[in-house]
């Protein structure tokens, strides 16, 4: 177990917020508080890079401007406007969440990261980042930038290290007047490191390389929202046609998708689902 003193931690606290202070990332979701804005930019940004999401993000928000604009939109509206992000589960849980803040919230999200979490789709890392960069909560979450940086000053020589020692070190760490810039700046850090020196991901006992798209059942899925996307129904066999990707692919993304509710088949022929 790692030991740190109360100099150790303000020393670790001063460059990282040192950094932040002259090197900090602006993104238009680090501007607002509101919890739905925040929402859609985590579930955005989850597997997806942040130069891809912003145009994606102020499109959404142009959109859907609140959950109740959200909830109230078709399933396909909603695919279609997500198209490009990939995941397209992640558009689904977020409709569904929005449907249930409006229903069984009178549209308010709680402040709390178990009552958050009761949401379709919300994990603990979102419940818990939610909740900080909305309401100033200082919980305790990791992401990948945060794991980076307690990897790379806590573990320098370890290998396969869980989340189970990060978090305790996250939590003894963390800075209750300002949680919220403290959980931006651990993840510019963590970002920067990663140009500057190997990835400290690797050293994490929970690392694992990305598969290949091209080629892979995302690729196929993500073809087939698009297809669907235009007005009509379509057989496998035309989607496949279209999108040049085999059929066989095609089929068994399809399975995935059905099984999801993300798509719907009446005979040979799917549609959007609703």
């Amino acid at each position: 177990m790692v030991e740190l003193s109360p100099s150790d931690i303000s020393a670790f606290q001063e460059t990282i917020l040192g950094h932040f202070r002259e090197s900090g990332r602006s993104f238009p979701w680090r501007e607002t508080r509101d919890p739905y804005a925040i929402l859609v930019s985590e579930m955005m940004l989850q597997q997806t890079q942040t130069e891809r999401v912003v145009p994606k993000y102020l499109a959404w928000l142009a959109s859907f401007p609140d959950a109740k604009t959200l909830a109230d939109a078709p399933l396909s509206d909603v695919l279609g406007l997500w198209v490009g992000l990939g995941y397209n589960r992640r558009a689904r849980f977020l409709h569904e969440a929005c449907k249930r803040v409006v229903r069984d919230f009178g549209g308010i999200f709680p402040q709390d990261p178990e009552r958050l979490r009761e949401l379709p789709g919300i994990g603990p890392y979102t419940a818990s980042a939610v909740s900080t960069f909305a309401f100033d909560k200082p919980n305790v979450f990791i992401e990948t930038n945060i794991r980076s940086v307690f990897l790379f000053f806590f573990f320098p020589d370890a290998e396969s290290v869980p989340d189970s020692e990060l978090l305790p070190l996250i939590s003894r760490t963390i800075d209750v007047r300002d949680p919220r810039s403290w959980y931006y700046a651990l993840m510019d850090y963590g970002a920067e490191l990663k140009k500057k020196v190997k990835n400290p991901n690797r050293k994490s006992a929970h690392y694992s390389k990305q598969s290949k798209f091209d080629g892979s059942l995302r690729q196929a899925r993500g073809a087939i929202v698009r297809s669907l996307g235009s007005p009509g129904r379509k057989t496998l066999a035309e989607i496949a046609a279209e999108t040049e990707i085999d059929y066989e692919r095609i089929k068994k993304a399809a399975e995935g998708l059905l099984a999801e509710g993300l798509i719907e088949r009446n005979g040979d022929t799917y549609r959007i689902g609703d």
